[in-house]
């Protein structure tokens, strides 16, 4: 009896053994930025101060992995990567004959995909095709359509192997670019929906590829966002619910961290992780595969086990090689934005223009005006909080003024339009006052960490003010009753059934914010049509001009609109300034 147990002990170890042999674990690493927004460097060539996070200490944190991984390590970049800092513009602009920067920091980080971004399509076909032929990793797009092909104009999906280990990453782009950018800067392009367009491709990976790994690498929100009857802005989480095959989806475009579990289709969780912008983060995924091998070239994953985190490196060491290896790209953005183009006699504030006409606001409000010539102009803050000093004034100081290359448009609209547009505007950023005590701001629900939102409950750019006209917003009505035009500002009457010209910014006049649509009820196939002014150049350089013209400026606010009823609202302002910005001023 004995010696039988002994014999079955024995071959249970051998099998035991057998089997053992037969497999495996590998472990991956997979690291994703998304939304750099030009951020390669520790410097902020905008404000000329040191800067949080960036590509630079990404690449440290990326190399202290890459000594244990080894190439175990993938490396993925989300788009809008273009735009966003000086050293971007440089390049893509001022001297576009020399190598994208955006490009040569992604090359030389080793990166093994590339996605693209909104605001890289809004840098145009002659950047960002140059851009793509720079590059050495694939760019990826699966639902942006050649449409003279029919087939995605970039790669639809990359497969990265690493021993033996398949891993397929598909890229998708939100299609909500036509509500924000002119048709010329993606000609020969259309944007698919993502849901159909995921359940597309994942069947031909499976088909195909034999991939054991799926990744969604989307430049797509994590849910909501613009939604018409084609299509949702920001889809990733709907993917991850629906679309089953996917183990990991890292996303962007929404500027907000997020780490979540999505229980997919098929009963399996899906990690989904967004880092938010400007590299002050990444995305960080371990990965850990149990293979089975028979000793044949037939090989199977038994088990997957991930793990997903997000990993904070805005204080982290700068590499030092990086930074040596760009010195002389540093050098010439330096002399660039150092430039100096005039003098501001006061300074002006982006706080100001969430409370009243500002002198930061006006002045866009004035360019647009002086430029076009039209009744009324639309502008609302793309920065949440930063100043111009007095004194000189730089080409760096231009990007704070006006963050993004916008042109500037003039559209045709009845002045019921206006004001319906307005309304909209202030619906989304100020409350319904029930009471003096109330706020007279929308705000959030206390959290910091939305990059597009910030203290507000709503997108903060969305917020346009208007010059041209007089009016009040009266902050006890409902929403849709609050603004009350009261004349032209030249002292003419102001006429809801008459014809204007109103000058606004490019996004806008796309329909970005969906102020024109939803608010002033355009539908969005007839702005084209609305269109009567297209500026051969950006807002930026417009701006330049304007202060190199006048080289001594004291700008004033014009004091043209104002929330009513004053008895309330003078004081919730200073009580809601103080809660959003800490201090009065």
């Amino acid at each position: 009896m004995r010696r039988n147990i002994f014999i079955i002990l024995s071959l249970f170890i051998s099998l035991h053994n057998s089997v053992m042999a037969q497999t495996k674990e590998i472990e991956l690493r997979i690291i994703q930025t998304s939304d750099v927004h030009g951020s390669f460097f520790p410097y902020d060539f905008i404000n000329r101060c040191p800067k949080k996070g960036t590509l630079s200490r990404v690449m440290t944190y990326v190399k202290a992995l890459r000594e244990k991984y080894g190439n175990r390590l993938l490396l993925l970049e989300n788009g809008d990567i273009l735009q966003g800092q000086p050293s971007c513009y440089y390049t893509n602009y001022v001297k576009p004959d020399m190598p994208n920067l955006a490009a040569e920091v992604v090359n030389y980080m080793g990166y093994d995909a590339q996605m693209f971004g909104n605001h890289d399509v809004e840098t145009g076909h002659a950047v960002y095709d140059k851009w793509i032929s720079e590059l050495k990793c694939p760019v990826l797009g699966a639902n942006i359509i050649n449409t003279l092909t029919n087939e995605p104009y970039v790669r639809p999906y990359t497969i990265i192997e690493r021993e033996g280990v398949r891993v397929a990453v598909i890229g998708m782009l939100t299609p909500a670019i036509p509500h924000w950018l002119h048709n010329d800067l993606w000609k020969g392009m259309e944007f698919k929906e993502i849901v159909g367009e995921a359940h597309k491709w994942v069947d031909i990976i499976r088909k195909k590829e034999r991939a054991d790994i799926i990744v969604g690498l989307f430049h797509s929100g994590r849910e909501g966002g613009i939604t018409t009857d084609e299509y949702e802005e920001d889809a990733s989480l709907r993917v991850a619910r629906e679309v089953d095959g996917f183990d990991i989806i890292f996303y962007g475009h929404d500027h907000t961290r997020h780490n979540d579990i999505v229980r997919g289709p098929s009963g399996k969780n899906v990690v989904c992780l967004d880092p938010s912008c400007d590299a002050l983060s990444v995305a960080d995924v371990s990965l850990k595969l149990t293979i089975k091998n028979d000793g044949t070239p037939r090989r199977e994953v038994i088990a997957v086990k991930t793990h997903g985190k997000l990993v904070n490196v805005e204080q982290m060491d700068v590499d030092k090689e990086f930074m040596q290896h760009f010195q002389p790209a540093i050098d010439s953005i330096q002399a660039f934005v150092n430039r100096k183009i005039g003098y501001f006699d006061c300074p002006i504030y982006t706080r100001e223009s969430y409370f009243g006409s500002s002198p930061f606001t006006d002045m866009i409000h004035d360019m647009q005006l002086e430029l076009t010539n039209a009744d009324v102009s639309f502008n609302a803050p793309l920065t949440f909080d930063t100043r111009i000093d007095a004194g000189p004034v730089y080409m760096s100081d231009l990007f704070n003024l006006y963050k993004y290359e916008n042109e500037v448009y003039v559209l045709r609209m009845t002045g019921e339009e206006i004001r319906r547009h307005l309304e909209m505007s202030y619906d989304l950023w100020v409350n319904t006052m029930t009471s003096p005590n109330d706020h007279i701001m929308l705000l959030n629900d206390g959290s910091d960490d939305d990059k597009q939102r910030f203290a507000f409950k709503n997108l903060a750019f969305n917020f346009d003010s208007a010059a041209g006209i007089d009016y009040e917003v009266d902050v006890t009505k409902p929403d849709g009753q609050k603004v009350h035009i009261l004349r032209m500002s030249n002292g003419a009457p102001f006429d809801e059934k008459r014809w204007y010209r109103v000058a606004m910014n490019s996004y806008r006049g796309n329909g970005g914010g969906e102020l024109l649509t939803k608010g002033a009820g355009i539908p969005h196939s007839e702005l084209p049509g609305r269109i009567e002014y297209r500026s051969e150049k950006d807002e930026r350089f417009y701006l330049m001009e304007h202060i190199m013209k006048v080289d001594h400026l004291c700008v004033q606010a014009h004091n043209n609109w104002h929330f009513v009823p004053r008895e309330w609202t003078d004081a919730a302002i200073e009580r809601d300034k103080i809660l959003i910005f800490g201090s009065k001023k």
